[in-house]
């Protein structure tokens, strides 16, 4: 046998390229999963998806990257696109038409990446109008055309001002609308996942799903809208005798691209959200998706927990988290948790759920036992009583005020109308006296027994307080006790 000694050089190329192919890490995209508007789930998700695309070799997908496929913002604020657009005006007037349609062209690709809504609708028609126009003066007629059918396919009904454009514009615009009406059109129909879904057609709202309008054939801006759920802004075509749409709004309006890309998912709704986050995986061409959560009670530590997720097969590879307080994670937790991710290899302060053991931040919350029995989540029977009993102390309390407060109206009607004589006496025929006296003495009588009442309620709601044994968070209570010349009133509150 011979060997030959010759040095292929391509072939060493070729080699060490399709080495590194195969040792290439797997394109990875980074979601939070639960209230997208939590400061501490956005911080810390943010912070993980850095201390991954920190690590050589890794090919993480960027915020940004992430907005511009599904949301992609305009270049500039709406302010900006606005004087962009007085800007190519200003070159309309001045008869540089060329320059002028350039910059409307500009404006027009920035104009659909508005939010969808009257402001978009308004500016969407004031260029396209102006760009007709522009489009006219340099004797492209057909393509002025197209431009006004623009605003007309969708409100047939616009009328040009008088003031901004020429009568024979005014014309040719009349004659396109003419002309559109008997022109064929197509039946759109659009449904969604979320019932009664706005529907926007290039930024202008046409009515609720399920709908079905009579539109002329083209291509139109789409965007479905229902309370803070948006769905991906699209564009298609409509065209032949009917083109229907169905739109997901219940997956897609879960999306959001800031603070940080995210998942709005209910916390019972956490394989749907995983489920999501694969379908997501997909419309975003990546091979993992790796989902991060906040997990635990709300007033305790919380466990920030990490699924990975295989995009083609739908398997969940890992799960690890560990235990986090506050907005910032352990720099030293995160490390070891990417190792966990990237790797698979286990970290001594990572916990790595497992197949046939629930890990702790899905186990639910239940009473700890110790060696006394077991932990108290609230007060006892005889704490409950002692509150209760207070209770009517202030309550009695309270009434014997309302008594008093009445019984100095009835007093102060004794002196006014001169039914005491000078010695303080009722005279025997005084009927309306002698009435005021004995509601007055009856009055007394209740008031002496609310006070006593009052006084022993209070007494024993307090021993049965002090005997009583305490809770590990007692609840707070509180008493309000109010007064008044029309009456007296107690209130009291907390959580028994």
């Amino acid at each position: 046998m011979t060997f030959s000694s010759r040095f292929n050089p391509v072939a060493v190329v070729l080699a060490l390229a399709l080495g590194g192919m195969t040792q290439a890490a797997p394109r990875r995209a980074v979601l939070a999963s639960g209230d997208c508007k939590d400061a501490t789930l956005s911080s810390q998700t943010k912070a993980l998806h850095d201390t991954l695309s920190a690590r050589a070799g890794e090919s993480v997908l960027t915020p940004t990257d992430f907005a511009e496929r599904l949301f992609p913002p305009p270049s500039g604020s709406l302010e900006d696109i606005q004087r962009q657009f007085e800007a190519a005006r200003g070159q309309f007037y001045e008869a540089r038409y060329t320059r002028a349609a350039q910059g409307l062209g500009e404006v027009l690709e920035q104009v659909v990446r508005l939010p969808v809504g009257e402001t978009r609708w308004k500016l969407f028609v004031d260029t396209w109008l102006l760009q007709g126009m522009t489009l006219r003066a340099l004797g492209r007629v057909k393509e002025s055309d197209d431009a006004f059918l623009n605003v007309l396919r969708l409100d047939a009904q616009y009328q040009l001002d008088p003031d901004y454009y020429t009568p024979s514009t005014r014309q040719a615009f009349d004659k396109l609308r003419r002309e559109l009406a008997r022109a064929r059109k197509v039946r759109l129909s659009v449904k969604s996942t979320v019932q009664s879904s706005e529907v926007f057609l290039d930024g202008r709202s046409v009515g609720q799903t399920p709908l079905a309008l009579e539109v002329p054939p083209g291509t139109y801006a789409l965007t479905l809208k229902k309370g803070d759920a948006v769905s991906f802004p699209r564009q298609f075509s409509v065209q032949g005798e009917e083109t229907p749409v169905h739109v997901d709004l219940a997956y897609e309006g879960a999306v959001s691209a800031t603070p940080f890309p995210c998942l709005a998912t209910p916390e019972e709704g956490g394989e749907q959200g995983l489920s999501y986050a694969v379908r997501l995986g997909g419309t975003l061409g990546v091979e993992e998706v790796i989902v991060v959560r906040l997990e635990g009670a709300s007033n305790g530590p919380k466990w920030l927990a990490a699924t990975v997720l295989n995009v083609e097969g739908g398997q969940k590879l890992r799960e690890g988290g560990f235990k986090t307080r506050g907005l910032d994670a352990p720099a030293e937790s995160l490390s070891a948790l990417v190792d966990f991710i990237t790797t698979g290899k286990r970290q001594p302060n990572v916990v790595v759920a497992q197949p046939d053991l629930q890990p702790p931040w899905e186990a639910p919350l239940i009473p700890t036992v110790s060696a006394t029995g077991p932990e108290r989540s609230g007060p006892s029977a005889t704490r409950v009583a002692s509150y209760v009993t207070l209770g009517v102390g202030v309550a009695a309390l309270a009434a014997a005020g309302g008594v008093r407060l009445s019984a100095e109206q009835e007093w102060a009607e004794l002196q006014r109308g001169g039914h005491l004589n000078e010695n303080n006496r009722i005279e025997e025929d005084d009927v309306t006296g002698r009435r005021l006296v004995g509601q007055l003495s009856r009055k007394g009588q209740v008031l002496t027994g609310l006070l006593i009442g009052s006084g022993a309620a209070l007494a024993t709601g307090a021993v049965l307080f002090l005997v009583s044994p305490s809770s590990r968070a007692p609840p707070a209570v509180s008493v309000d006790v109010t007064a008044g010349p029309d009456g007296a009133g107690a209130s009291l509150s907390g959580t028994f």
